[in-house]
């Protein structure tokens, strides 16, 4: 039963991840070569951006909200090389890393759930 109380509590680790994965999504254009002054680019940086800021926002006032904007950011990483129709290693990397960013947001939405404000404040 051990592996069941993982799931229950909102770890601090978990923000430190989204932190991470902020800052590599905002590098993918350099990490890949896709560097220009396009939507592309402004979106891997803008996304990264949001990304990182809910991670600190997290760090420092845990809300439901945040956790559900950071679920929204990894879908719309997903979708992005849709849109923006673009392939490559750029959409590889977009599509693997918006289903991490989506899926660690997923974790923290159920273990937040049924908290109440005080227990979010209190988290980690």
């Amino acid at each position: 039963m051990a592996g069941l109380r993982f799931f229950d509590v909102h770890r601090t680790w978990e923000d430190w991840i989204g932190l991470l994965l902020g800052l590599v999504i905002a590098a993918t254009p350099w990490i890949t070569g896709h560097v220009g002054n396009d939507p592309v680019t402004w979106n891997a940086v803008v996304v990264g951006a949001i990304v990182i800021g809910l991670a600190l926002l997290q760090m420092v006032n845990l809300q439901i909200w945040e956790e559900s904007l950071e679920l929204l950011c990894g879908l719309w990483l997903m979708a992005s090389p849709f849109t923006f129709a673009y392939g490559g290693t750029l959409r590889t990397w977009h599509l693997v890393l918006g289903a991490i960013v989506a899926l660690l947001a997923l974790l923290e939405l159920f273990q937040d759930w049924n908290r109440t404000d005080d227990e979010l404040a209190h988290h980690g």
